[in-house]
């Protein structure tokens, strides 16, 4: 029997994932490294970390299947978007990288969007650009670290780091480079344009491959390091977005799933690529070969929920260190005790800024709402709903430009509560279902390589053996007219602070 791994090169730590061509896991790894925020809104890791990281978790999944490395058909990779590794001619990495929530380049985004209009750049990439983006990113060390711009021979995203460093090769997919403004998203490779129009050389970039292609084969370096057999063939694998889809089976148009992990992330399949010519939803190319997709990212959903749990939560955590119960249970039966709607209490779930729909790094988190009956329960529940809120506003940007849902599965950390489930199906007014995979983008980029390795004879027949539906979650008709009222006053929020939002953030950095 084939078996095949997926290695998810997270912004938290390294999940590897061996399963065989059934889908059932065999043995899996979670290796953690540091995030580093070296001044207020940067983010940085150090790519070596994430090698590091990669090699104790392959070691561990073999050692713990008790598999030998013959019996590892293929490999597929997945990982954080949009982050910028720069590599010498010596292939040393020249800086730390530069992550998604990375919020340091709004003037680059400013000078892109002046230099090749925002209408011309949507037309030539299929979306506006954003501070997470990867292009900004380098316009920010060429005109901040001019040294390290002068050294740099290639520029990698996190996954293909990992890529380099098991093949030797300079690749990268589709899905990923859809997220850097350097792709035309309809044509499926670096836009010319793009790139002569922001003097960023080709061949500072890898080469774009589809995702179930091949790409490289195991090095003799890699093969010594990680135990895997030497020549052992790595496919394009995806973007975690991408390669979560291909995980859940969300392949097709119709079947949407929606994550809430630390982002909150809503993804539609689309046969053609649909663009949103306001720019509030990102359309790029879907992990399946002449596929798109459309997808809407929050910066702060479950995010929003573990700050509450890390700054309010102090019961909640040491009841958790009492019982052995995760302490997100606990925040779980508060948040149950208050009603829909929390009395007229709702967040803004902007703690990190917000991409979807608004777009804006200077966005911030807010309690509106709040009064002497509230307590608790209404502060948690109100997290949540604020979250699904946010996720609906990307669910009705999809309506509007055609793409009919007929079902939302739901993923991620924030699938695994009921309560949280319900409010989603509640908020969206869809049936939410859950599947058999947890861990959906190593999953995915697991069968990715199984298509590249012809253990399946497609992405479809990969997703029709291996995943299946476990429960359905349908909306409650009382609830739902109760959050259609809130979430007009909650859409109506953002526009009325955004002046707010702004001379906050020139207060704060001019302090």
């Amino acid at each position: 029997m084939s078996h095949l791994i997926g290695i998810d090169v997270g912004t938290t730590g390294v999940k590897v994932l061996l399963i065989n061509e059934k889908g059932l896991v065999v043995s899996r790894a979670f290796m953690e490294y540091p995030l580093h925020i070296p001044q207020l809104g940067w983010a940085e890791q150090n790519p070596e970390n994430w090698w590091d990281a990669t090699v104790k978790g392959v070691k561990k999944v073999l050692e713990d299947s008790v598999l030998s490395s013959e019996e590892v058909t293929a490999l597929g990779l997945t990982g954080q978007m949009h982050g910028s590794v720069f590599l010498d001619k010596k292939n040393h990495v020249l800086r730390p990288a530069i992550l998604w929530c990375d919020q340091r380049t709004a003037s680059q985004c400013a000078e892109i969007t002046e230099k090749i209009g925002r209408d011309r750049l949507i037309q030539l990439t299929c979306n506006p650009t954003f501070t997470g983006f990867t292009a900004p990113k380098i316009l920010w060390v060429r005109e901040n670290e001019p040294d390290i711009y002068k050294k740099s021979n290639k520029i990698l995203l996190p996954k293909d780091y990992i890529r380099f460093k098991l093949t030797g090769d300079y690749a990268t997919d589709v899905s990923d480079a859809s997220g850097t403004s350097l792709l035309d998203v309809k044509k499926r490779k670096w836009s010319e344009k793009v790139l002569d129009e922001l003097n960023i050389r080709e061949d500072l970039l890898p080469k774009v491959y589809e995702s179930p292609e091949i790409t490289g084969e195991i090095s003799r370096e890699a093969s010594a390091s990680t135990g895997l057999k030497l020549g052992t063939p790595v496919v394009g694998g995806a973007g975690d977005n991408a390669a979560g889809a291909v995980g859940s089976g969300v392949i097709k148009e119709g079947v949407v799933w929606a994550s809430i992990g630390t982002s909150g992330v809503v993804f539609a399949s689309c046969d053609k690529p649909k663009t949103d010519p306001k720019g509030r939803i990102h359309t790029f190319c879907h992990a399946v070969p002449k596929k798109w997709h459309l997808m809407g990212v929050m910066l702060s959903a479950g995010g929003s929920l573990r700050w509450f749990r890390d700054n309010l939560g102090g019961l909640e955590i040491q009841a958790g260190k009492l019982t052995g119960e995760d302490p997100y249970v606990f925040l779980d039966a508060e948040a149950s005790r208050a009603e829909p709607g929390c009395k007229g209490l709702i967040f803004l779930p902007y703690l990190a800024g917000e991409r979807t729909p608004h777009g804006d790094p200077n966005a911030r988190g807010v309690f509106f709402g709040l009064t002497l009956h509230h307590g608790k329960p209404h502060l948690v529940r109100s997290v949540m709903e604020g979250v699904a809120y946010g996720m609906r506003d990307s669910l009705g940007i999809m309506k509007g430009l055609g793409i009919k849902i007929d079902q939302i599965r739901a993923l991620g950390g924030g699938a695994r509560s009921n309560l949280w489930r319900q409010i989603q199906a509640d908020v969206y007014g869809a049936e939410l279902v859950t599947i058999n995979v947890e861990e959906g983008p190593a999953f995915g980029a697991a069968l990715l390589a199984g298509v590249g390795a012809k253990v399946y004879s497609s992405i479809g027949k990969a997703c029709e053996r291996t995943i299946k539906k476990v429960s359905r979650t349908e909306p409650i008709k009382e609830n739902l007219k109760i959050y259609d009222k809130y979430y007009e006053i909650y859409k109506s929020l953002y526009p009325a602070l955004k002046s707010c939002f702004d001379k906050i953030v020139g207060i704060t950095v001019e302090g």
